[in-house]
């Protein structure tokens, strides 16, 4: 059975949550999940195995890897190094298998921002190595370690007038990499992952596509090379907002004798019904709203000196 509504996040493992019996068996998909008790992350591996799971997923066929980190968001130096760790590793695990890899990084997003702004944050805090290859040769893998990686921040199109599709497509027939790295800013669904959750996926990206504004779809297919996509939810849906508050509120209706008939009134209702009722109310008058945290600047920053240590010890891992 697929989802008969429209899902506003861009986390795979929230679109299995919103069948019902998550945690089943969904034709065409396979989730697996294990626990890291000494670095505290939850790590879920949500593969797309074919086209009736790709159609009942919206999403395209491929592997999906989610981080759920809850003390990410917190200013604790050796937690975010756990994080930027267990990143490395299944980063690694997507990246083609070559002796010689060459690395485009993308930063999308707009800088200007603050919840769209991690793609162009990770990239500030990468060090880009291409241009000792271009100066030194082979000296610079054989004798320094390095690993050839490049870096765009490719902008949205309010500022260039181009797509980033078309700009990163641009650069990528000039520098020919064999794989590139697409960050990105994610929309969630539900409020408890903003800044807590990094998704990895071998699929490429679509931006935009978590809060309705699709573009161009950076994948292998419009760009020649393999893309591996990693993004970190910043928005939440007021709509979702609503639906997490009418859960709460049926939970204490449900424990006070005097509101109990109240509670399973509400409670008879079912997830989509909730979703559609509120959508229809809020949207026909504020149009699609999306919120982020009161502490998100300090929060991106952050994440993105993370993600970026993730990448530079998958990169340079031998």
């Amino acid at each position: 059975m697929s989802i008969k509504f429209k899902i506003r996040t861009d986390l795979a493992v929230e679109v299995k949550e919103s069948f019902p019996g998550f945690g089943g068996e969904i034709e065409g998909v396979s989730l697996d999940e294990i626990y890291l008790k000494k670095e505290d992350i939850k790590v879920t591996k949500v593969e797309i195995l074919n086209e009736h799971g790709a159609e009942l997923m919206h999403k395209p066929i491929g592997s999906y890897i989610t981080l759920e980190a809850p003390k990410m968001s917190e200013s604790d130096e050796g937690y975010h190094q756990e994080i930027s760790k267990v990143l490395s590793k299944y980063v690694q695990e997507l990246l083609p298998k070559k002796e010689q890899l060459k690395i485009l990084v993308a930063g999308l997003g707009n800088a200007d921002a603050t919840p769209d702004s991690l793609g162009p944050r990770v990239i500030q805090n990468l060090q880009m190595t291409r241009h000792l290859f271009l100066l030194y040769g082979d000296k610079a893998e054989k004798e320094w370690n390095l690993t050839n990686i490049s870096g765009i921040i490719p902008g949205v199109m309010a500022q260039t007038g181009m797509e980033s599709v078309e700009i990163i497509k641009g650069v990528t027939e000039q520098t020919k990499p064999d794989v590139i790295v697409a960050i990105d800013a994610l929309a969630a669904m539900n409020i408890g992952r903003l800044g807590t959750t990094i998704q990895l996926s071998d699929t490429g990206i679509q931006p935009g596509s978590g809060v309705g504004n699709h573009r161009n779809s950076l994948t292998q297919d419009s760009l020649g090379v393999p893309v591996i996509a990693l993004g970190v939810p910043t928005v939440v849906g007021t709509v979702t907002i609503v639906q997490n508050t009418i859960d709460t509120m049926v939970k204490v209706l449900m424990n006070n004798s005097a509101t109990k008939t109240t509670g399973e009134f509400i409670e008879k209702s079912t997830p989509e019904e909730q979703y559609q009722l509120i959508q229809e109310l809020l949207e026909k008058q504020f149009g699609p709203v999306y919120v982020t945290p009161k502490d998100i600047d300090e929060t991106v920053k952050r994440i993105s000196y993370t993600i970026s240590e993730g990448l530079h010890l998958a990169f340079q891992t031998k």
